[in-house]
């Protein structure tokens, strides 16, 4: 049976081969909000989101929303612990589940850019300071990373430590964006792709299968504009109806219905042989806290998923990247 590194270029077999073992990322909350949160932006957020699909010690990955700008430090109504006490309690887990030894420090929460640059320096030399961590991984917004972020990012970079930029995209569609009251557009992300990876900071974008009006049409689209831009690394996950949140109401009226389990794997598999092998998948599902969860009901089974995809792909005898150069050449040719 082939296993999904067989077929999938994975970020965790990309830090094998680059540091010579197992590299895993410890799930951080800095106390972050967002600008779509605190009213510089908006108010309510996206219409997915709930902050505790963030937290770090939940029993899931949430709607992985990657967010970040130059604001302050917010309150927020949660207290995470101190981001020792966070890396402590995961490190011994995560050592124990893969055998890593060695950690990327995951500004995961809310906006991990939002914040004046002086106080993101010391937050992210604090998680470099913790034992075995090799690197950063920045979730944030593509609306929220002005250019003395980008420069600390890259200084880091230079400095040797593993850095990588998770901008939050979920779709190429403006229309789609504004349905879901993400307050940025595709341009703002393109600019921001462009700015860092000229840095020489590695970009990941996050993608969201199953966004409300969108279909495989969209998610095809949405991959090819972003490989035009020029992208480092891949997240997927399939949208999650989660509690207490606009998105869950609409589908409590009927007026969203999730994918199918079926549906999803072979909208991933499509996907993932699309985007060329050099392109780094972190992520192909994500999973939210079963307490929070509504529907659908199979997102809960991550292993399910994964298994899907492999299958899929050994089904079709393809794997990451065997469709790319023919889908570039059709395109090119058509224009």
């Amino acid at each position: 049976m082939s296993t999904l590194t067989d077929r999938i270029h994975t970020f965790g077999r990309a830090m094998l081969e680059r540091h010579g073992e197992r590299v895993h990322k410890v799930a951080l909350d800095a106390g972050f909000t967002c600008p779509n949160r605190d009213g510089s932006k908006g108010i309510g957020g996206c219409t997915f989101c709930n902050n505790k699909s963030f937290h770090p010690q939940g029993a899931g990955r949430g709607c992985k929303d990657a967010e970040a700008s130059t604001t302050t430090l917010a309150p927020g109504a949660r207290d995470p612990m101190p981001l020792a006490a966070q890396f402590d309690r995961a490190r011994g887990r995560i050592a124990k589940r893969t055998g890593a030894r060695r950690f990327i420090a995951y500004f995961q929460a809310y906006t991990n850019t939002y914040a004046h640059v002086d106080a993101l320096r010391a937050l992210y030399d604090d998680a470099l300071a913790a034992p075995d961590v090799m690197g950063l991984a920045i979730g944030t917004r593509p609306d929220c990373v002005p250019p003395p972020v980008l420069d600390l990012l890259a200084e880091y970079r230079e400095r040797g430590h593993e850095v990588w930029l998770e901008l939050g995209l979920q779709s190429s569609f403006d229309a789609t964006l504004a349905r879901v009251n993400r307050g940025h557009g595709f341009a703002e992300y393109e600019a921001a792709t462009r700015a860092a990876r000229a840095r020489g900071i590695p970009v990941c974008c996050h993608l969201i299968v199953g966004l409300p009006g969108e279909d495989a049409s969209h998610s095809h689209i949405s991959l090819d504009r972003v490989l035009d831009v020029g992208v480092d690394g891949l997240k997927l996950h399939p949208l999650h109806v989660v509690k207490h949140t606009t998105l869950a109401i609409e589908w409590k009226r009927g007026d969203y219905a999730p994918l199918a389990e079926a549906d999803y794997v072979r909208i991933a598999a499509d996907l993932i042989e699309r985007t060329p092998w050099e392109v780094l998948y972190h992520r192909i599902t994500g999973t939210a806290a079963p307490d929070i969860l509504l529907a659908p009901a199979w997102c809960a089974k991550k292993w399910d998923i994964l298994n899907g995809i492999a299958d899929e792909l050994t089904r079709r005898g393809s794997r990451q990247g065997s469709r790319a150069l023919q889908t570039w050449r059709r395109e090119s040719h058509a224009a």
